[in-house]
């Protein structure tokens, strides 16, 4: 965890998803929700430009300190011009935004939600400076962010200690800070996307339908990035990013056999990169290859009660070692902050 002025930034996980995704689709939600001791929830997000104008400004703030020329920035906006200079985040966040107030008032759960984002408006810091002026004391942190890496994990919750230490400054009264654990093996997060298949390989025509083969695709990160998300020692080549999508394609395509009877062969994809990038390396049908070599078949990042709080969760893994001057959390075990990327405000201090 980190913490600002004693006010702790913890990772939970309120009810933990079951080893190896077993048994989730059964799991029903219960009659009466109870959010307590939560007073908000935080959606926290990365954000994108919502116009021409904003392109080169947000490209800006997400690589503050890094020393890049605007010229450069320039050059990658044009990516985002290509689409009027508009990145779809901030509207599928908006989406979420709705998706939720509405299921919480379905259901009679009384929980604001709140919206704030690292990189553009509405910013984290305004966000929550917004949470505290409403009130809210407990407030629980759902990052939209699957997977363990540095810059979906540590990074989020390096962002939520600099910004309470920014309030501090305002002399504002902080709140108590709980992020939720990575959802790459909950049941919200995995069952839309069997259903995605069931509906696809339904469409198909019938003489076919039996011999498809499914294509996972994803967001690939540089090879050191992957590395740094959890000890390759424990989760093999890639560090915990990689074997959380392997773990997360071995249980879409387990469920999907179950439900059509049919083992289908598969393969693994990610996005191309000039540089050192995570590769395929997955098959349903074998699960053992890795972009170097082969590793044992794909288990569960599993999470394990905390002895100080029964609703506090942590992770099993462990970061790798780094000479950094800080302690490192044992709430979440990314790797720590680079160091050519800059702390803005007041360092963050990381306590067990």
């Amino acid at each position: 965890m980190f913490t600002a002025a004693g006010t702790a930034v913890r990772l939970v996980t309120p009810h933990p998803a079951p080893a190896g995704g077993a048994g989730w689709e059964d799991r029903d939600m219960p009659d009466v929700l109870d959010a307590t001791p939560y007073d908000a929830l935080l959606l926290l997000s990365f954000g994108g430009p919502e116009g021409p104008d904003d392109v080169v400004p947000f490209l800006e703030n997400v690589t503050r300190g890094r020393g890049i020329p605007r010229e450069r920035l320039k050059e990658v906006g044009e990516h985002y011009f290509l689409f009027g200079g508009v990145s779809p985040i901030n509207e599928q966040n908006r989406a979420l935004l709705d998706a939720l107030r509405k299921d919480f008032a379905d259901h009679g759960l009384d929980l604001p939600v709140y919206w704030g984002n690292r990189n553009w408006a509405p910013y984290l810091t305004d966000t929550l400076r917004e949470m505290i002026r409403d009130g809210r004391r407990r407030i629980l942190v759902l990052a939209t962010s699957a997977y363990a890496s540095y810059s979906g994990c540590r990074q989020y919750r390096e962002n939520l200690a600099d910004a309470l230490a920014a309030l501090e400054q305002e002399g504002l009264e902080l709140p108590e800070i709980d992020k939720l654990r990575h959802y790459f093996n909950h049941p919200g997060f995995i069952e839309p996307m069997v259903d995605g298949v069931l509906r696809s390989l339904a469409d198909l025509p019938e003489d076919v339908r039996d011999g498809a083969h499914l294509a996972f695709c994803t967001h690939s990160i540089p090879t050191a990035a992957a590395d740094t998300s959890g000890p390759v020692e424990e989760h093999g080549d890639g560090g915990a990013y990689v074997r959380q999508h392997l773990d997360t394609a071995q249980v879409i395509a387990d469920a999907v056999r179950e439900r059509t009877g049919v083992d289908r062969p598969g393969s693994s994809s990610t996005s191309p990169a000039p540089a050192p990038r995570t590769s395929p390396g997955w098959s349903p049908t074998s699960a053992t290859t890795s972009r170097s070599g082969t590793r044992p078949g794909s288990r569960p990042w599993s999470w394990r009660p905390s002895a100080s709080s029964p609703t506090t969760w942590r992770s099993s893994t462990t970061s790798t070692p780094r000479p950094r001057p800080r302690r490192r959390s044992w709430a979440c075990r990314c790797a720590a902050r680079r160091p050519s990327a800059p702390t803005r405000g007041s360092p963050p201090r990381s306590v067990t």
